[in-house]
């Protein structure tokens, strides 16, 4: 009896850890998880994600490694749908998605093989304010003299804030401007611009066109236009450019406008698939706000001009819910807004 009592004793010593152990830091151990960028390596989606997946691994219990891989195309909806569709559903894969493929429902009948609404938001690195930039020597100098004169701007494909935003300032606002499509995303633009082949691009968050071409906008190459957005950036604000709100000629293009800028309060979102066990969603999103507030991680985005501006992703939750429970008529005019009709 003594010799049993000694065996058990001894077996429940060494069952202890492994018993006690953290069920997250069992399922991470050892695993890797796939970091899905919407986005062409170099843009800033990219950037940010990898920013993001160089620190989170780190407050993750088991710190599983991070690997990106990317998968441009229809602005971040073949990412999206590859997330909601075939992406292993235990946590081991995240979404590093544009806003404007959270809600493309919203802004598009175009038809979707998966359900937007139904991921789950890990968070958002930053919020974003649009600008809408030209070369210093594009036919206008001001966003006044769009409504007059023709621009040639950029364009991805559809779903990019790079499409849809210069979309809307041409049907509810009336500016001229011709969009040249085809190109891969934001890099591929600015190429464009350097090579006088576009005039210029709408829907470049502030935070990317600082981080990829801030020499551009500090040398005087390129010039502000307008802010597609309900508030604006302080330090654009500070240089008088104009919201594009304020250009609205009716109060309903003015609250369509409202509900398209609204994605601006998310613009780096992270994303799960439907599914993933909520007490990985729970450790996911902790580690998530724990790296946006590291110190090296933060001394990095800065001496990279990167703008942080973190949301949990509860807050994002609530807010994708709150737009996707607008009443039809507001959903259907802003999607009539961002059918492409091209310059008057």
């Amino acid at each position: 009896m003594k010799t049993l009592i000694a065996a058990l004793t001894a077996a429940l010593c060494f069952a202890g850890p492994a018993i006690a152990q953290d069920p997250i830091e069992q399922f991470y151990s050892g695993k890797t998880i796939r970091m899905i960028v919407g986005a062409s390596a170099g843009g800033g989606n990219d950037t940010y994600a990898r920013l993001v997946s160089r620190r989170l691994s780190k407050y993750i219990p088991g710190n599983p490694a991070i690997v990106i891989q990317n998968l441009p195309g229809a602005g971040s909806n073949k990412a999206a749908s590859y997330i909601a569709l075939q992406a292993p559903k235990d946590g081991s894969a995240i979404g590093a998605i544009q806003p404007s493929a959270v809600l493309q429902p919203l802004l598009s009948d175009h038809k979707l093989p998966h359900d937007p609404s139904r991921f789950i938001a890990l968070g958002s690195a930053s919020s974003g304010v649009y600008l809408c930039l030209v070369r210093s020597d594009a036919p206008v100098k001001t966003f006044a003299e769009t409504f007059t004169k023709e621009v040639l701007i950029g364009t991805p494909g559809e779903g990019s804030t790079l499409r849809e935003m210069p979309i809307v300032l041409v049907n509810l606002l009336g500016a001229k401007l011709k969009l040249i499509a085809g190109y891969g995303g934001s890099s591929d633009i600015l190429v464009a611009i350097e090579r006088n082949e576009v005039h210029g691009m709408c829907g470049m968050g502030y935070s990317s066109i600082s981080m990829q071409r801030g020499e551009w906008l500090r040398n005087g190459m390129l010039r502000i236009l307008v802010q597609e957005d309900m508030n604006g950036h302080p330090e654009v604000n500070k240089m008088d450019v104009p919201l594009a709100p304020s250009f609205a000629k009716t109060e309903e293009d003015r609250q369509v406008m409202e509900v398209i800028y609204t994605q601006n309060l998310f613009g780096r979102p992270y994303v799960l698939p439907e599914g993933v066990p909520a007490e990985r969603v729970a450790a996911l999103r902790k580690a998530f706000m724990a790296t946006m507030s590291d110190p090296a991680l933060v001394a990095e985005a800065d001496k990279a001009g990167m703008e942080l501006g973190a949301r949990d992703g509860e807050e994002v939750q609530a807010l994708v819910t709150k737009l996707y429970a607008l009443p039809a008529n507001v959903i259907e005019r802003t999607k009539r807004a961002m059918v492409y009709k091209g310059p008057k």
